[in-house]
């Protein structure tokens, strides 16, 4: 069974590696954000559409490993129509995921995410979408760094 889910979560990453979700530049965002992990040459830019405290649409796009690009690409379908209290409550359980492998709750696909907290160097690459996400939830419009205290 665990093999199983493993090969599952594998295959989630891999789809969404191969064909990201939102992946394009959001013309009307009112919200943008950049991440970027220099160890790894991930680099992104989240944008987001938010009225009334609720995303209305966030895509993506840039250029990162498998691993960060599944993330971004996960992160963007699973946010629509979210408050920014829910986005926070979203972040600090995948954070607590992506770190520990522990599901907190149903996370839908967010799940598939678990397995790399057993790959410390692929951590950053995971959260690095997250960060920059927050970033411009928050409204700060700040560039995310794996390699600052911010990311």
């Amino acid at each position: 069974m665990f093999d199983d889910l493993t090969d599952l979560y594998q295959q989630i990453i891999l789809d969404h590696n191969k064909s990201p979700r939102n992946f394009r530049v959001l013309p009307d965002a009112n919200r943008i954000a950049q991440g970027t992990n220099p160890i790894c040459g991930d680099n992104y830019t989240l944008y987001a559409k938010i009225d009334n405290d609720v995303v209305k649409e966030i895509t993506f796009q840039g250029s990162g490993c498998a691993i960060s690009k599944a993330s971004a690409s996960i992160l963007t379908d699973s946010l629509q129509g979210k408050t920014k209290a829910e986005v926070k409550s979203l972040f600090d359980k995948v954070h607590d995921m992506i770190l520990t492998g522990n599901v907190d709750g149903d996370l839908g696909k967010l799940a598939a995410l678990a397995g790399v907290h057993q790959f410390p160097v692929r951590v950053k690459c995971a959260i690095l979408p997250w960060h920059a996400l927050m970033a411009a939830v928050e409204g700060t419009g700040e560039t995310v760094s794996t390699e600052t205290e911010n990311a």
